[in-house]
């Protein structure tokens, strides 16, 4: 009894000391962005908690830049980005995972093998490509929204992990459907997609994450101020010579907030028991 006690003390204890180190940044972002203006954001030793705590920085923010303009591309790009990437990764997935074709290990290995080339190393191509077929901010608003999201609409982490979502899928739930006069297309979109809810879930949170966050690439492509996205417009809040750190601390915890919406919504969706007792015997 008392070991049992000791080891779930010890567990539970690490997972706390965890989960502080990692709330840690954004703690301390959330009171930099809380500090006034007579506070002393880099004293040494540093203090926590703000002495004289304001929310002036968070009306700033919105007062210098356009923060909706900048929000709204932001939801333009990821929510885009989001759709393509479920589409085309369970498109791509399902050939891989329930059809028999030559050469379908080679074709997965190699998508594989995309995952180890970081998109710094193709980025300077890309951006040719993107600029060779016009979409760029200087050529409209809707080319400029195209530039952003069609490089990331599909990527191998999705493939592979719409891939083993379908594998766990019983094959007698697709066989009979076929019987039933089922097309291929019907079997993925009634059958497959609705049993690997939760994997799609999971990818759509983590395309929406990686896209709302984005930096390198809007700020390679982007010009114009009208087609900012969030990072990139609250990187605009530091100056040339100088930066306001509790603007820039404000500006990125309103930029977060949206992630931890989308999280908590799809949240519900991470476990689910849909394929338990769908199969009989």
């Amino acid at each position: 009894m008392i070991r049992k006690f000791i080891k779930g003390f010890s567990s539970h204890t690490f997972l706390i000391l965890m989960s502080f180190l990692s709330l840690f940044p954004f703690l301390w972002l959330t009171s930099t962005a809380l500090k006034g203006m007579d506070e002393n954001i880099f004293q040494y030793p540093p203090y926590f908690l703000p002495r004289d705590l304001t929310f002036a920085n968070f009306i700033q923010v919105w007062k210098q830049i356009p923060f909706l303009t900048y929000f709204f591309n932001s939801f333009i790009v990821a929510a885009f980005t989001v759709i393509l990437n479920l589409v085309f990764s369970s498109l791509a997935a399902y050939p891989l995972a329930r059809m028999e074709f030559k050469g379908k290990k080679v074709v997965f290995s190699l998508i594989l093998s995309t995952i180890m080339i970081p998109f710094q190393a193709i980025m300077l191509p890309v951006y040719l490509i993107v600029l060779k077929l016009h979409m760029v901010d200087s050529y409209g608003c809707v080319p400029g929204y195209l530039g952003l999201i069609l490089p990331f609409a599909v990527n191998a982490f999705g493939i592979f992990l719409m891939r083993q979502a379908f594998l766990s899928v019983p094959k007698e739930m697709e066989e009979a459907a076929f019987i039933d006069g089922c097309s291929l297309f019907n079997i993925w979109r009634k059958i497959l997609l609705p049993m690997t809810s939760p994997t799609l879930a999971v990818l759509a949170i983590f395309t929406f994450i990686g896209s709302w966050g984005e930096f390198l690439w809007p700020s390679i492509v982007l010009t114009k101020k009208t087609l900012y996205t969030l990072p990139v417009g609250v990187n605009d809040l530091q100056g040339m010579f100088s930066a306001n750190w509790r603007l820039i601390a404000a500006g990125s915890i309103i930029s977060i907030i949206p992630i931890i919406i989308f999280f908590i919504i799809m949240q519900k969706y991470f476990v689910s028991g849909q394929n338990e007792g769908a199969v009989k015997g």
